[in-house]
Formats: C-alpha cells, structure tokens, sequence
C-alpha cells in the first residue's frame, strides 16, 4: 500500500490530528524520491516554532539530527537565522536611529568547542583591533570545553566588556569599542539548544546558524569553522542573507583563528561575490614544537599581551589573526598592507590590561 493510500485511509478513519511541527519531519522522512529539503520559508516556520517551545522532545530531536545526517541547506540556514532574529529581537525597525558609533565594525562569532581548543588567542586579536579604530562584537558559548580556556573567561580575564543584552552590546561598543555578548543573553533557547551536544553525541545546525548570526549587523564577519565541508555553506547562507562582506576560514579549534604552520584560505564574500583569498604560512612547521609544550593557562594567555614571556606562535596567531580582521573590516586593501598595519599596532599597544 502507497503512503498516499495510508494518508487517505487516516483521513477516513479520522485518526487523531497531528501534531502542527509533525508536517515538517515528514517532508524530511518520507523516503527516497518523496523527502525533500525545507524551504527558507518552512525552516523560518519550523525553528520559530522551535524557540517558543512548541515542539515535543522526540520531534526536536529528530529534526536536529536529520539536518545534521544531511547537511543544511543554505535555505534553510538562512529561515532558521532569520526566525532568530525575529525571536531574539534583533531586527530593528529603523537601524537608522541608531548612532553610527553604536554599529561594530566587525562580527566575531566564537562557538568552538570540543578537546582540541588551547587558548583564545584571537581574543587579543580582537581587543588589539578594537584598540586601533574597529570596533568588534564577539559573541558565543564554548561548551563541552576540556582542555582549554573559553573565550568568555578570557574576556573577563582582560575586563573587557561582557554585555547583558543586544543594547548593552551597543553601548559597550561605543564607549569601548569592544563588546561581548554572550549566547544566553541572545536567546536562552539557543543556549539549550547548543547544549544538546553531549546528549545527540554530535553537533547540530545550530552551531552553523550561530555563527552567521551578526547579532549587531556589523558590516563586515570572520567566521571560523572546523570542518571544511562547510565553508561554503556559510558563504552562500551569507549571499542569501545579503550580508555585505564575510570571511570564512577552516581555523583552529573551529574558531575565526589563523594558524600560523601553514597557509590559510580566506573564504570571502563581498557585496554577493565569492572570492578566495590565500594567506601565507607564519612559521615553519618545526616551531610547532615549542607552542604544543606552551602552558595553558590565563596566566600565560596575560603575559603574552604584557610581554612578559615570549611565545612566537601565540604572537603569531594574534598578529595574523588580527591582519585578516583588518582586512575584512576594509582597513587595509591588501594582505601586506594589513599585516603591516598590524604590526605596528602590536609594538604599540599598551600592554595594560582593562
């Protein structure tokens, strides 16, 4: 008997209704020729239906795993983006009353989790940036962290500014050119949702959607991904979110960090053109040794900004990890002329912390 037969003799039986979220999980599991991927529509649908607590455990659980088995499609990534925004009220109605001090410059998403994340050192890539005229939201929740310092505890270790809401955010952006914005201060369903990790054993879309999110709509985004299946993916999402410049690159830890043992491709997107960018190797291979045997610890992650140790690798991450931020917050046109600019700035920070 066909499904079509089945779903004809439900109806003359008058079975009981489905439940409303119950639509969506048949268009992913109706076997193949009949499943199909959402629309930007229906994935805007589904996941509002998400955040305001509407779905049954099983269904949550089913869906989020489908879209991990298959991979989300950028339309669905960018429904899923666009529900959060609406539910987290991030869409202003008028972006223009907002003072142009209050925008960052630049989106730094931070959602990297997992055993092989060290130290944040692309925090102090961000600060050195926000020191020398780029503002920058971070935001993110680094869960399941086992070795290693989250990025949140390194903000608070350089009493950088940790905002309460999206207008503190903006605030903080203002006055200090910096803010971080932590996930349970965006949406606490998204935090939950993100937390689910240790129970699905995997991740889930929400760990890509997160990181396209531009809370702030900063003009320009550094993302960092893992795995590099999904560089695109991002960069499209981006094109059909009209996000004017991104930056996506496979980073350490999954984090927007550049790697300085060997070269490293900027993925970017600028004004709806896809480009890719390769940037060089900092160090050789062999100096690798000395930053595997560096301590992981705030007291090392501090002194490195102070001076106060040399770490070549950790300088070297910071440096070229704040050199693509200039680059896609259009400081600099090209990638000597942003590493120089960099440069200079790390010889003249002020290596007081707060």
């Amino acid at each position: 008997m066909t499904d079509d037969h089945l779903e004809q003799l439900e109806d003359d039986n008058h079975l009981p209704e489905s439940h409303p979220f119950s639509g969506y999980l048949r268009t992913f599991f109706r076997g193949p020729g009949r499943s199909r991927s959402l629309t930007r529509e229906e994935a805007f649908d589904a996941f509002s239906m998400i955040l305001r607590d509407e779905v049954e455990p099983i269904q949550l659980g089913a869906f989020l795993l489908m879209l991990r088995y298959r991979a989300e499609t950028p339309d669905e990534l960018a429904g899923m983006i666009e529900a959060v925004r609406k539910a987290a009220r991030l869409e202003l109605d008028d972006e223009s009353l907002v003072p142009e001090k209050c925008h960052p410059m630049l989106d730094w998403p931070s959602y990297a989790a997992g055993r092989s994340r060290g130290l944040p050192w692309f925090v102090l890539s961000a600060m050195l940036l926000s020191r020398n005229g780029i503002p920058v939201l971070m935001h993110g929740y680094n869960s399941h962290l086992t070795n290693g310092v989250g990025t949140e505890a390194a903000v608070k270790a350089l009493k950088l500014p940790l905002a309460m809401s999206a207008d503190e955010a903006r605030s903080d952006i203002a006055s200090k050119g910096f803010a971080y914005l932590p996930l349970r201060h965006i949406h606490p369903k998204l935090q939950e949702l993100i937390g689910l990790r240790p129970l699905l054993g995997l991740r889930s879309p929400v760990n890509t959607l997160l990181r396209l999110l531009n809370p702030l709509q900063a003009r320009a985004a550094f993302l960092g991904v893992f795995h590099p299946a999904f560089l695109d993916v991002h960069r499209e999402t981006g094109k059909l979110l009209e996000l004017p410049r991104i930056g996506v690159i496979k980073g350490g830890g999954g984090e927007a960090e550049r790697t300085p043992f060997k070269h490293v491709d900027l993925r970017m997107l600028d004004n709806g053109e896809l480009s890719d960018v390769r940037w060089p190797a900092l160090l050789s291979r062999t100096e690798k040794d000395d930053e595997d045997n560096s301590p992981v610890t705030l007291q090392h992650f501090l002194a490195v900004w102070r001076g106060e140790v040399e770490d070549s690798a950790a300088i070297a991450r910071i440096k070229g990890s704040a050199a693509m931020g200039a680059f896609l917050a259009s400081k600099a046109d090209y990638m000597d002329e942003a590493e120089a600019l960099v440069e200079g700035w790390w010889e003249k920070r002020d290596r007081k912390i707060g």
